[in-house]
């Protein structure tokens, strides 16, 4: 959403701090305060200094602000109560936020930032005789994963336990907040909003590009019917500015007092999902499984990934988009358009798009490559020589693939399954083309299903080159056959030798069994299993290095302990 930026009044300009300015929410607060009035913005951080982006253009806003001294960044540890009274002093409003790298750390580091910063940071205000504190609390706090949550508003109290411990922990520095309005002056709020989405969302959008790259979103838990409330990142700024202007109009009813704070449309959960996945060009999910085979299925993941010691998985982020999608969760938010005038500014469309057009810059190229380049080739599909072959087995022509596997089908029961001689079904099989060639080629042209056309003699002459081709081709076969065996008989290739020892030992064991069996088995697995490694190429290559990185370190471990075990003895 474009805004031209205001000029600037210093006369009429207002003092504010966006504590973690640098965060996902706090770098769209800064930007909104910057082009909506007068404001002196200081911008406080855990980090040392404030990244920019030259090549963004919001960035640049931010850079320009910083140059012409509208705004300011600082660094502030919440846990240092000096830090804070020197960032906040002289202030009139302070913005509470969550600092960017609050997901990098640690339950007890987390207490102490979240829980006893909100200690802190009251107190300061209170000191320091700052006028306004909103604290940026989010909706999960009254979200115990459990319970469908449908169109509840503030007074709504949660069933029982937090879902997590973050929330948990958001819901104490809520209540600290909120106990101290009206305390020494200050006047506090808290908001409450539900999924926010954005550009540089790290949580919730981020989570869903990842497991696109890696191929991960075909599949549904659950039903797939289940409404969610979101809120695109700059309503949540919008949200911010309205609340701290009620403060000061109508103290009595926002004062104190928590907002929950949505886009106002609710939405089926892989609704939103499949419209982010579809501004990616990735595949929308599909495959739905029942609840409780999605739940065994994460259990399943945790357990390799913590055997293996695969640490990509973030399984409390995991967990907690899971309880999302399984679950309704709508928020009433008739208490902020009527005390603080709340109403969304980007409708959830808008905000989508606009998502969807900063992700272009993620770690994104190698998936949407796959997905929407079609000259790329899979593994699979040069493992099968990129010709005809690969086309049929990889369903690249559903009725091509389709036809081939009827007559592939066909014959193994016609030859097979019929309990017939091989001579007998051979011969009525010659009976059978004779009969509908003769009923082609020789029943009136009003009864044929299709139009009889003569081939000139030119049709049945094969050319000098493709004679030559074939012969060529003969002979490059048979060159490689005999190479391979003389390399074979002076043992200079033991690779091949044990591929050829293994598929030999291999089919001795097939053909111990049942021969249909085994034909069957491997019909249905020509036409399966090439087209589920392409579309998880990426997912089973990951799996399979980490296989050989573990069998390596269990080799490794062996051979130490060999030496001293020969020793014992």
């Amino acid at each position: 959403m474009e805004m031209e930026v205001p000029i600037w009044n210093s006369q009429n300009s207002r003092s504010c701090v966006v504590l973690g300015g640098q965060g996902f929410v706090g770098r769209s607060l800064v930007l909104r305060l910057l082009k909506v009035g007068n404001w002196i913005v200081r911008i406080a951080d855990y980090a040392q200094s404030f990244h920019l982006d030259p090549v963004d253009r919001n960035d640049s806003l931010i850079c320009d602000a910083i140059s012409s001294g509208r705004a300011s960044y600082h660094h502030i540890d919440v846990r240092d109560t000096s830090l804070i009274y020197k960032v906040i002093n002289g202030s009139s409003t302070v913005f509470y936020l969550e600092r960017s790298d609050i997901q990098q750390c640690d339950v007890s580091l987390c207490h102490a930032i979240i829980v006893q910063g909100a200690r802190n940071v009251t107190k300061a205000c209170r000191e320091c005789k700052v006028r306004k504190l909103v604290y940026n609390s989010t909706a999960d706090v009254v979200f115990d994963g459990s319970h469908d949550i449908v169109n509840v508003d503030e007074s709504f109290l949660c069933h029982g336990k937090v879902e997590d411990a973050l929330s948990d922990l958001k819901a104490q520095a809520e209540a600290i907040v909120l106990s101290a309005n009206n305390i020494d002056g200050v006047l506090t709020c808290a908001l409450r909003p539900s999924n926010i989405f954005g550009p540089r969302d790290t949580d919730l959008v981020w989570f869903w590009t990842r497991l696109a790259k890696y191929g991960l979103t075909k599949i549904i838990a659950g039903s797939g019917d289940k409404i969610s409330d979101f809120t695109y990142v700059e309503n949540v700024a919008h949200a911010n500015i309205c609340a701290s202007e009620a403060l000061e109009t109508q103290r009595i009813f926002v004062g104190g007092k928590a907002f929950f704070i949505t886009n106002e449309e609710p939405i089926q959960f892989w609704e939103f999902v499949s419209m982010i996945l579809d501004g990616l060009r990735c595949p929308r999910p599909l495959i739905k499984l029942p609840v409780k085979v999605a739940r065994y299925f994460l259990a399943t993941i945790k357990w390799i990934s913590i055997k293996l010691e695969f640490k990509k998985f973030n399984h409390l982020q995991i967990s907690r988009v899971f309880n999302l999608s399984i679950h309704n969760r709508t928020f009433k938010c008739t208490a902020a358009r009527d005390h603080i005038g709340y109403s969304p500014i980007v409708t959830l469309d808008e905000g989508i798009s606009l998502t969807i057009n900063s992700l272009t810059h993620l770690e994104l190229e190698s998936y949407l490559t796959r997905c929407g380049n079609e000259k790329r080739h899979s593994k699979a599909h040069k493992l099968l020589g990129s010709g005809k072959v690969a086309k049929i087995l990889l369903w690249r022509d559903m009725k091509i693939t389709l036809t081939w596997l009827l007559v592939i089908a066909f014959l193994f029961y016609w030859f097979l399954l019929s309990e017939r001689t091989l001579i007998s079904s051979l011969a009525k099989l010659l009976q059978l083309v004779t009969v509908i060639l003769y009923f082609c080629f020789m029943a009136p042209i009003k009864m044929c299903l299709f139009t009889k056309k003569n081939q000139p003699a030119s049709w049945f002459q094969n050319s000098e080159s493709m004679a030559k081709d074939l012969v060529t081709f003969m002979t490059y076969i048979w060159n490689r056959a005999i190479l391979s065996t003389k390399l074979l008989a002076q043992g200079r290739d033991w690779s091949r030798c044990s591929k050829i020892l293994l598929s030999v030992y291999l089919g001795k064991i097939l053909m111990m069994r049942s021969v249909t069996g085994t034909l069957g088995v491997a019909m249905i697995i020509a036409f399966t299993m090439f087209y589920v490694y392409e579309q998880y190429e990426l997912q089973i290559d990951a799996l399979t290095r980490v296989l050989q990185r573990r069998v390596k370190k269990l080799m490794i471990i062996e051979n130490q302990n060999g030496p001293n075990v020969s020793k014992t003895r």
